[in-house]
């Protein structure tokens, strides 16, 4: 189970808002004084334009969390810890697709150990979304949806 404020969602669900019709990207951080939120730059269309072969979808469809923001996200990770990762899924339902699993293993183990992937779903022409959370179960060697609970 993860649990985050209700300030914490509010903030990444104005981030996923903000760049539709593209997915965001970025990582909350437990500090001393509660939970930070980091907005990351997608690079995904950059990639793309460069790489079409490598990288066949835009950021409509994918992200690629921007380097220099993920190294600012490991350097201050040594301070504080990182709690979570989010992206967003404009205009679908949130999952955790094969390629997000892809993305947050190296070789057969997670990429952060500890840290919890949080996927928000947000959509243009509506107010609707939702968030779910997904976390690595050893047993299983395998990322499963976990609770999300919200505090006031």
């Amino acid at each position: 189970m993860i649990t985050l404020k209700q300030e914490t969602l509010s903030e990444i669900y104005d981030h996923a808002k903000d760049e539709l019709p593209n997915e965001c990207c970025g990582a909350i951080l437990e500090t001393d004084t509660g939970e930070r939120v980091r907005r990351c730059g997608n690079v995904q269309d950059e990639l793309h334009e460069k790489d079409p072969d490598r990288y066949p979808r835009d950021a409509r469809t994918a992200y690629y969390i921007d380097p220099v923001s993920l190294l600012k996200i490991y350097r201050a990770s040594e301070a504080q810890q990182l709690k979570a990762l989010y992206h967003s899924h404009p205009n679908r339902e949130a999952y955790f697709s094969k390629k997000d699993k892809a993305d947050a293993i190296a070789g057969d183990i997670p990429t952060y150990p500890g840290t919890t992937y949080l996927v928000i779903s947000v959509h243009e022409d509506t107010d609707r979304r939702s968030i779910k959370a997904f976390a690595w179960d050893e047993t299983a060697k395998d990322f499963i949806e976990v609770p999300l609970q919200e505090t006031y």
